[in-house]
């Protein structure tokens, strides 16, 4: 499995130089030429219309707010334990691609505090209803047990595929013949559900198919890392029916269905626009007048017809997202964390 990196999206200058002009001292020379100079105060009136810098103050904002609402339901603890997690994932790598990202071990640990905090507001806001879980049941199954072999080409597929049938040992081509390293020195043992992430959908959707002992046809699936196509054969070795009894599953559907819900982006939205406006928050500098837009034009203190002038286009989820998997949470484009998968 390749080590996961942490990916600097974007850098702004004005995280910095607006430090200075908010220490009073705009006047502050940046560069002087024969022609002139330029101050700090040149600068901030020339960046602050920037849209990186824009989405950079939205983030600032909501970040803010959400830690006074739900900062309390995130401990040192956790965050410790998330960044933990991280070190161990990228191994002796770490502390490299920390720096390259521009983050200190501090920095760091705010980033997956934030990241932890919109979790926890999502989650604090979710209503499960009778609807939600049947449409949860819909595409649910339950766990099974399998084996796969995963191959680079279709070729090689097919001749495992010929192979199995003919008689040969599945955890035998599996040791083999296998490039999946998560699964193949074990003979490609594999168990997974319908929410599993690490199988792609193709596979767990013909897998489910199969009856105890019967082997898959070729699978193709596109590899969302490399986008490259993989090919899988699968073999059954314990299926089971979700039956008709949903309350049997309430507490698997219930997690699907909260989960569903935190990944909507309009119900996103509709968290933080809550918040913005317990929060009474309201833009001060006309620069940024449009930033919460989206939210709420009456958080901004402008009219509508301003607001809708200049909406972001922001996916709160990815604001900040953290190495937890989490990943996929993934919600700021200035410092954002990326999993690699195999």
């Amino acid at each position: 499995m390749k080590k996961k990196k942490i990916i600097l999206a974007a850098t702004s200058a004005l995280a910095v130089l607006a430090l200075a002009a908010c220490s009073g001292n705009t006047n502050q020379e940046i560069a002087t030429m024969k022609g002139g100079k330029i101050t700090v105060s040149d600068f901030y009136d020339e960046a602050k219309t920037n849209q990186t810098n824009q989405q950079l103050v939205q983030n600032m904002i909501i970040f803010k707010a959400l830690n006074n609402q739900y900062g309390d339901k995130v401990s040192d603890k956790e965050v410790d334990a998330e960044y933990k997690k991280s070190k161990e994932s990228m191994g002796d790598t770490f502390e490299s691609q920390l720096e390259s990202a521009g983050y200190t071990e501090e920095s760091y640990k705010k980033l997956i505090r934030d990241n932890l905090v919109f979790q926890a507001a999502m989650e604090a806001n979710v209503k499960v209803t009778n609807d939600d879980l049947k449409t949860a049941w819909k595409t649910f199954h339950p766990e099974v047990e399998a084996q796969i072999i995963k191959l680079s080409s279709e070729d090689e597929a097919k001749e495992v595929k010929k192979s199995a049938d003919d008689g040969t040992d599945f955890t035998k081509l599996a040791k083999e013949k296998s490039t999946d390293t998560e699964t193949k020195d074990d003979g490609g043992k594999i168990k997974f559900d319908s929410e599993t992430t690490t199988v792609p959908s193709e596979v767990k959707e013909a897998a489910f198919k199969l009856k105890d002992g019967q082997v898959s046809d070729v699978i193709s699936a596109t590899n969302t890392t490399s986008y490259s196509t993989d090919y899988y054969v699968v073999k059954m070795v314990k299926n089971q029916s979700k039956g008709n009894d949903m309350d049997k599953y309430k507490k698997e559907l219930t997690k699907i269905a909260k989960d569903t819900q935190i990944k909507d982006q309009a119900f996103q939205t509709k968290v933080i626009s809550k918040v913005l406006k317990e929060e009474n928050v309201k833009v001060k500098d006309d620069a940024f007048k449009s930033v919460l837009s989206q939210f709420t034009t009456e958080t901004t203190g402008t009219s509508t017809s301003d607001s809708k002038t200049k909406s972001s286009e922001t996916k709160s989820s990815e604001t900040k997202s953290s190495e937890t998997k989490s990943s996929e949470t993934k919600s700021s484009e200035t410092k954002t964390t990326e999993s690699s998968s195999k």
